[in-house]
């Protein structure tokens, strides 16, 4: 086989994540196979193995290019540090959730739709979807956004002027169940027009009515 440069390789592997990623877009990540991904680049089988031993790997490749294209980690950061320590909680909470509510937007139909997809892979098959994160790189925006507002929440108990209706660790799961359920629901009206509640649902609204209830939990005063 002639010998072939780093950069014929690297672009020949861009191609075939594209490939892939163009797959998942029109079918459940789930149900993508090596098939689709080579009919969809038209090249052999031979061919596409030379560059990949099998698809969990060119998927390991997919979700390393999305962290890099859905990140909002600079963002959230921003929002952290804003003003300093003027900056109140309430005022944050709101600009994380609009940071939320914005990247949602934008990728609902594509990075968000494949994220879901995952999900439920991972849920149906643990153990290779352990093996596909497992070969990524980079961040994940997520496991950032859980490290930072964790602290965030928590310092929030402590202030004189919040006190929390509830047991702190009870808002965190709630705030967590409420994310994935927002998302859900987006992913499954946008994608799918199968909202559980049977109506449109949008991110912008739910992020800012999740912010809202987030303040009220922990003692807040919103609208002020």
């Amino acid at each position: 086989m002639p010998k072939v440069s780093e950069e014929y390789i690297e672009n020949k592997k861009r191609f075939i994540v594209d490939c892939a990623y163009k797959v998942c877009l029109k079918k459940p990540v789930e149900m993508v196979t090596m098939m689709d991904v080579i009919e969809q680049t038209g090249l052999s089988q031979g061919g596409i193995y030379r560059f990949y031993k099998d698809l969990d790997e060119i998927l390991a490749d997919m979700i390393t290019d999305m962290r890099k294209d859905y990140n909002f980690i600079d963002k959230i950061d921003e929002a952290l540090n804003s003003n300093g320590s003027d900056a109140s909680f309430e005022k944050t909470v709101h600009a994380i959730c609009d940071i939320l509510s914005d990247i949602m937007e934008k990728h609902l139909l594509d990075i968000q739709k494949i994220n879901f997809d995952l999900t439920v892979l991972a849920i149906n098959e643990p153990d290779r979807a352990e093996k596909i994160i497992g070969q990524t790189r980079g961040r994940s925006n997520f496991e950032y956004l859980g490290s930072v507002i964790l602290p965030l929440l928590t310092k929030a108990c402590d202030q004189k002027d919040l006190t929390p209706v509830r047991r702190p660790d009870d808002i965190i799961r709630f705030i967590s169940a409420a994310y994935v359920g927002i998302e859900t629901d987006c992913i499954l009206s946008a994608c799918y027009g199968k909202a559980p509640i049977n109506t449109k649902c949008e991110p912008r609204p739910m992020f800012d009515t999740l912010a809202s209830t987030i303040i009220l939990l922990f003692g807040g005063k919103e609208n002020e």
